[in-house]
């Protein structure tokens, strides 16, 4: 009972105060400096291969690949291997393979870094440890791993650290407003700063890269629900949930991201529950304008396009004609604006 009072007692607190930390994080504008980039002109969007992505046909991976070790960080099972050339990558495993392949792909499409991700409905890795220490059941049999997606930087890049919602010095441009509209396009609810990466571009020393560099829990929900199977790839949830809530004059709010459930309170995922509620923002008071931009982008994908990016996640044809048309009627909401 004392345990529940005091669980009380913290959500009013932080309720009642959620809105004091959001204007204390509230930066000054800055200028941004030549060197960093958070979106480039993406030229002729109509001529982008979504198939192949960000790292086009001649960077994808060459089998056989054999297993390095197994990666321990982040929530899904993940591990790094080798391929024929010499070249490193990470397969990841479980829910978040498929979406972060697709959603990946659309944020490439209009000018935003990705990395280079392809997926794989079975991949053959020499030198499979018997027992993994996480996603086991999710490995196959005989190093014939299902539903892998393989990832890796562009290989002139390094990565430098990460960048803050909140703090960064793109704060309030248009280009951040538009990555602000794509987070809800593709339905990316796990905000965290440490799945947004600076990559230094070697070939061009000073500059700087910023990307949303884990797309995972996309295509889903707008928020986290009780369980991942529910939150992460929900088609049936993505296909009926409209991404813009409220037109005003000067700005619009999307219908994202949503308040994470109660439970997570009840489990004691304080530092999640809050945590998702301080970054509500992200999707509420864009401006009018900037939307409109990201749309007037978006509106040159063709559906083919779109469904390239769902093609190459290895989802099956329905389920790529049900997010190719998703897909579509959101980028018609932000053309109606």
């Amino acid at each position: 009972m004392r345990r529940l009072h005091a669980l009380g007692l913290a959500v009013v607190a932080a309720v009642t105060g959620l809105r004091g930390i959001a204007i204390a994080q509230e930066p000054a504008h800055t200028r941004i400096a030549n060197n960093s980039v958070l979106w480039t002109d993406p030229g002729d969007i109509r001529a982008r291969n979504l198939y192949w992505g960000p790292g086009g046909q001649e960077h994808q991976p060459q089998p056989p690949v054999e297993f390095v070790k197994e990666d321990q960080e982040g929530t899904s099972p993940k591990f790094d291997v080798r391929d024929s050339a010499g070249k490193k990558w990470k397969a990841k495993l479980g829910l978040e393979a498929k979406p972060e392949t697709a959603a990946s792909r659309l944020l490439w499409a209009v000018g935003y870094a990705a990395n280079e991700n392809y997926f794989f409905p079975n991949l053959p890795v020499a030198g499979m440890p018997a027992q993994l220490r996480r996603g086991q059941k999710l490995a196959g049999r005989g190093g014939n791993v299902p539903n892998v997606r393989l990832q890796r930087h562009s290989e002139h890049e390094k990565k430098a650290g990460n960048w803050n919602w909140r703090h960064n010095q793109f704060y309030g441009t248009r280009e951040f407003n538009g990555l602000r509209v794509m987070m809800g396009l593709i339905a990316n609810w796990d905000l965290k700063d440490e799945n947004n990466a600076i990559f230094e571009d070697e070939k061009n020393p000073g500059r700087k890269i910023y990307e949303v560099s884990d797309v995972g829990t996309s295509l889903g929900t707008p928020g986290k629900r009780y369980t991942d199977p529910a939150s992460k790839g929900n088609l049936a949830v993505y296909r009926r949930t409209k991404l813009v809530a409220h037109v005003h004059k000067d700005y619009i709010d999307l219908n994202f991201p949503k308040r994470p459930p109660l439970t997570e309170l009840l489990e004691f995922e304080w530092g999640f529950f809050f945590h998702q509620l301080c970054m509500r923002w992200i999707g509420k008071h864009i401006p009018r304008d900037d939307a409109k931009w990201i749309g007037s982008l978006l509106a040159q994908l063709s559906p083919d396009q779109i469904g390239d990016a769902f093609r190459a996640a290895g989802y099956t044809p329905e389920q790529v004609e049900a997010y190719t048309q998703a897909v579509v009627s959101r980028i018609r909401e932000l053309n109606s604006l």
